[in-house]
């Protein structure tokens, strides 16, 4: 079993920056893939980017050049967010996931970006 607790969200100014944490208990390992998803009200869940157990990353097309996801170790991965816009509004969540269908979800941190 894993849990997930994600830390780091906060009312932000449009240009502003944050950094997420997402920081892992029970039997995490290397072979996990994080993300980070977000939801807007009113939206669907959307992937925000990932990264591979041998660090390769991804990112959805409206954060590249502005987000980056990074691990620190096995147990915390974080999600530098900087050029904040208002329509990265939403609740921010951490998944780790690895073959076999296990894939677990924290509860997720509320980013605000408002003037």
């Amino acid at each position: 079993q894993v849990q997930l607790v994600e830390s780091g969200g906060d009312l932000v100014q449009p240009g502003g920056s944050l950094r997420l944490s997402c920081v892992a208990s029970g039997n995490i390992y290397s072979i996990y893939t994080m993300a980070w998803y977000r939801q807007a009200p009113g939206k669907q869940r959307e992937l925000v980017a990932l990264i591979t157990p041998g660090g390769s990353t991804n990112y959805a097309d409206f954060v590249k050049g502005r987000f980056t996801i990074s691990r620190y170790n096995t147990k915390t991965t974080y999600l530098q967010m900087n050029s904040l816009k208002p329509e990265d509004t939403a609740v921010y969540y951490c998944k780790a996931s690895r073959s076999g269908g296990f894939e677990y979800w924290g509860q997720g941190t509320q980013v605000t970006v408002s003037s």
